[in-house]
């Protein structure tokens, strides 16, 4: 077989395989495009194994990688394995892949970084250096095994986001079985199922509480975005980083689309006389952002999180309460103080109704149900609004 030149490499454009001697091709495909293969004997079986693409790898830099791999057979070695074994991942690379892919979904920034970070304090020091086809179910249990009785929550979630890296590695074909799986449970204490449930205040005090938000010394902007919160019964992330171009003032609708509401689904919210009274207040605060209640500390930049709940505890209501509560407030009132459809009731909290099933044939998200809803809830409310701080 006559070897291969660098000229002749190059000139080459027929598709084929061309010989250079020691296993050596220069594989060209009906494309054009050209690379270099190798065929082994391993065990008896004749075996390709890529290279590398022409000219990237010159002509010599095969020749050399193929007598390498010649001489690792001669001395057992499989050098197709060992290079599958070089690209398989350790733990910390693979889960700032698994990372790195979710960020763009998650829309809440702090999630994204507690994400990582639970895993660089707890799993890193462990595993992370680890190959992740190598870590076994002892390893996972090491990792867990001090937080679980002590730190449940965390210890929940930790386990959650390592199945997740292991889950990719699975895809990737890296390993075959998920070693944060049901394998480990018997080896974990069994931990009860515990709902949280957000602090309210009883909504017989929430009209004294909106009178007394007039007095605190926040700004009109957190004022009226609390006002907001409590009118419309939204999140609160909702409501502060609202929209104008959001809001139909004619129509007195404000609609969210799927990708600012929690459950992933574009939501209508009727808008009262009082919310809309809220709205005409802020838009003498209008900044040029788009906005509907601008942070003032920071320009163009929506309110803090911890904005409304400092307006809690100026009326030392952070211990009974919390922002997200006066959704169940509102709730509860409707529920003992209203006629309106269970139906109406959930969808005014953004809540999905009945089965699968129900909600596929469930056409109608009862807006004007809502509407009367929201307007009885805003009448039992009724506060005049605060124009200045």
């Amino acid at each position: 077989m006559a070897r291969l030149t660098a000229v002749k490499a190059k000139n080459l454009n027929k598709p084929g395989r061309y010989g250079d001697g020691n296993g050596l091709y220069l594989n060209i495909a009906k494309g054009g495009t050209k690379s270099w293969v190798q065929r082994l004997t391993i065990d008896g079986t004749r075996r390709d194994m890529g290279l590398g693409g022409y000219p990237a790898v010159s002509l010599s830099q095969a020749r050399e990688r193929a007598s390498k791999n010649k001489s690792a057979v001669a001395n057992g070695i499989n050098p197709i394995v060992e290079k599958r074994r070089a690209a398989i991942p350790t733990f910390r690379e693979a889960a700032r892949k698994v990372h790195a892919i979710n960020l763009p979904t998650w829309r809440n920034p702090k999630h994204a970084a507690q994400w990582i970070s639970t895993l660089e304090t707890y799993v890193f020091p462990s595993i992370g250096e680890m190959k992740i086809d190598t870590i076994g179910k002892a390893d996972v249990l090491v990792c867990l095994t001090p937080v679980w009785a002590s730190k449940a929550e965390t210890a929940r979630r930790v386990r959650q986001r390592i199945r997740s890296v292991f889950s990719w590695a699975m895809a990737h074909d890296y390993i075959q079985h998920n070693p944060a799986g049901e394998g480990i449970d018997a080896a974990l204490p069994a931990m009860p199922r515990i709902k949280a449930h957000h602090r309210s205040l009883p909504y017989q005090e929430v009209p004294a509480l909106l009178e007394a938000i007039d007095a605190t010394r926040a700004s009109i902007a957190s004022k009226l975005c609390m006002r907001f919160v409590i009118l419309t019964a939204c999140r609160s992330g909702e409501a502060r980083r609202a929209a104008w171009d959001e809001v139909d003032l004619e129509a007195a609708t404000w609609t969210l689309s799927g990708e600012r509401m929690k459950g992933g689904k574009p939501h209508r919210v009727p808008l009262s006389d009082s919310t809309l009274e809220v709205l005409g207040a802020a838009a003498s605060i209008y900044d040029g952002s788009g906005l509907v209640f601008p942070s003032p500390v920071r320009p163009g930049r929506p309110l803090s999180d911890m904005t409304l709940t400092k307006i809690l505890r100026d009326n030392r209501l952070a211990d009974r309460a919390t922002v997200h509560g006066f959704r169940s407030s509102f709730r509860i009132w409707a529920e003992e103080r209203t006629s309106a459809s269970h139906a109406a009731m959930e969808l005014a909290l953004a809540h999905a109704v009945g089965s699968a099933v129900e909600q596929a044939y469930m056409r109608s998200d009862l807006l004007e149900q809502r509407r009367e809803l929201m307007q009885q809830w805003a009448d039992y409310l009724r506060q005049p609004i605060v124009q200045s701080t």
